[in-house]
């Protein structure tokens, strides 16, 4: 709510997301090329340092793929939905000591609007986003495969196919829904002998449930958040169990995804007293918003 206009609709900006506008590959490898990297675009431990800390992931500017008009960062923004990729406060490496906010481009538009080629006959797409990571956000070196699945959803992302709803509402399901697709994709990885990029698709499924947990405020609903935080501890624990190379990772993974659904079930049913209720998000929108 910081990173906002004050004149902002709570319900249009807080309690809906643009719909995603992807096109998922019929090739098995491919479709799970593009499942990994949708999974590392929501989840700021792909960006590191600051941006980590912050809580800023690639879809804070770019809502399931697409832009946000509403963005206004502190000392990044100038007008909403701009950003100035050369500031200092998240890079090192590309500050360059001038206020210059540019308009945070539409992923999903017309791919000639865009300044990168996306061509699979070059890599440049790839270099540009690498750069991204490690330059623009001091971000850790990504795995070869979240690097190519980054690439290959933003090659996904395409105007014609975007459903026909501009926008869909927030719910328990909709996170929980990205939280099994990461955790789908870490299957996936974890296939291939990929234990980094597994480790990375667990924490996208985190992400997901964080943000359940904070629209789950107030002491009345402090037993909903021991679930969903006793479902992170289980992520985090398998997180750990990747990078030991235990054997028993896939099955407790599957565990999780079956699991995932009674709490789903649960949460939802809590959800009206949540802020996902969109009178109680307005509410709180006019106590916390600036001004």
């Amino acid at each position: 709510m910081r990173w906002a206009p004050r004149d902002v609709d709570p319900v249009a900006t807080f309690a809906h997301v643009p719909t995603e506008c992807l096109a998922l590959p019929a090739d098995p490898a491919r479709r799970l090329s593009v499942e990994v990297g949708r999974a590392a675009f929501r989840t700021p431990v792909l960006l590191g340092g600051q941006a980590a800390r912050a809580g800023v992931n690639c879809e804070t500017c770019h809502k399931a793929g697409r832009s946000n008009p509403t963005f206004l960062f502190p000392g990044v923004s100038g007008a909403p939905g701009t950003a100035d990729v050369t500031d200092s406060l998240f890079s090192t490496h590309r500050g360059d000591g001038i206020d210059n906010p540019k308009p945070i481009p539409d992923l999903s538009g017309p791919k000639t609007r865009l300044k990168v080629d996306q061509s699979r006959a070059n890599s440049r797409l790839e270099y540009f986003i690498h750069g991204l990571v490690t330059e623009e956000f001091d971000g850790p070196e990504p795995p070869k495969a979240v690097l190519a699945g980054l690439a290959d959803y933003v090659r996904a992302l395409s105007p014609a196919a975007c459903p026909k709803a501009a926008t869909e509402p927030l719910s328990v399901a909709y996170f929980l829904t990205d939280a099994r697709r990461a955790i789908a994709a870490a299957n996936g990885e974890l296939a291939a002998g990929d234990g980094p990029a597994a480790v990375l698709m667990l924490a996208s499924a985190r992400t997901r449930l964080g943000l359940i947990d904070e629209r789950f405020a107030g002491p009345a609903l402090s037993p909903s958040r021991q679930q969903i935080r006793a479902a992170d501890r289980r992520l985090a624990d398998l997180q750990d169990a990747i990078r030991a190379h235990r054997p028993d990772v896939t099955a407790r993974l599957d565990g999780w995804l079956s699991d995932s659904r009674r709490l789903e079930a649960q949460l939802s049913a809590k959800a009206a007293a949540s802020l996902f209720n969109p009178a109680r998000l307005t509410q709180a929108a006019r106590r916390r918003l600036p001004g």
